[in-house]
């Protein structure tokens, strides 16, 4: 994508490959234009060739723009019927007295993986001593804010709201006002690590993996290979959680069982 053909939006996406650890291509372009002309807006920028030289100049902004097309979007216990079918699968994979595995990818800042160590302690029928989470994102001040464990209640966000699915969320979380410090009993089930899930490929098998609300923003030649990650990543057994408008991809069914297909949880075949 270079040369006299390249548009002005084409410009910006070669500056982003070229300069940003992101990859555009994997991306479908809606969701790129979308991010990318809210940081136009926000630097009060009015055209992509102007935005491009930006890009090109100004390092902050490159980090600005990776924070914003890197997906952010999250909330405790997200999605709080799939936590009930979530709550089963822990509840019988520790029964059978084994280390239970979990990956969120992406973790974004941390709610996603933390409700998870928190439902396994809330639970009185799962044994949280077996539970192991990992969290990770390609966005380093995503995961630097996951690790610190503080949320705040803000006009759009109601923490104390996201925290009713707990008996007694005070258990895990300690409370000041509208800030929200996750307690160390639950940090200590919880790691994070930078990882990229188009780049840096499969990891050891997992008995959960929850990848939910990417696979919608993923450009549809790219979402076999990124679903060959999360395959590989996947125990033989294991169990895979999609966001709610997400599906298996067509041709890969018959490598899955629901085990509540409208809550997008799966079982490999």
């Amino acid at each position: 994508m270079s040369g006299e053909s390249e548009t002005p939006f084409e410009g910006v996406l070669r500056q982003i490959d070229d300069t940003v650890p992101f990859e555009p291509g994997y991306y479908n372009e809606s969701y790129l234009d979308r991010r990318i002309t809210a940081r136009m807006r926000r630097r009060d920028t009015e055209s992509h060739g102007e935005y491009e030289r930006l890009l090109r100049e100004d390092e902050e902004e490159r980090q600005a723009l990776m924070d914003a097309l890197t997906i952010n979007v999250t909330e405790f216990f997200r999605n709080p019927e799939m936590w009930e079918v979530l709550r089963d699968v822990l509840r019988e994979r520790t029964s059978e007295q084994r280390r239970v595995r979990v990956w969120s990818a992406p973790s974004a800042d941390g709610r996603e993986p933390y409700s998870i160590a928190m439902l396994a302690h809330d639970d009185p029928e799962i044994d949280e001593s077996r539970v192991e989470v990992l969290g990770s994102d390609i966005s380093e001040e995503a995961l630097e804010n996951a690790r610190e464990g503080v949320y705040h209640t803000t006009r759009t966000t109601d923490i104390a709201g996201e925290l009713e699915p707990l008996s007694d969320p005070d258990r895990y979380v300690e409370r000041d006002d509208d800030t929200f410090q996750v307690r160390p009993t639950v940090q200590r089930l919880v790691d994070f690590e930078t990882h990229d899930l188009i780049r840096d490929g499969a990891r050891d098998p997992f008995d959960v993996v929850l990848c939910r609300n990417l696979l919608i923003y993923i450009d549809v030649d790219h979402k076999g290979a990124l679903f060959d990650t999360l395959e590989a990543s996947l125990a033989d057994d294991g169990v895979l959680v999609l966001g709610m408008t997400e599906s298996v991809p067509p041709g890969r069914s018959d490598r899955y069982e629901p085990i509540d297909k409208r809550r997008r949880v799966f079982g490999r075949v």
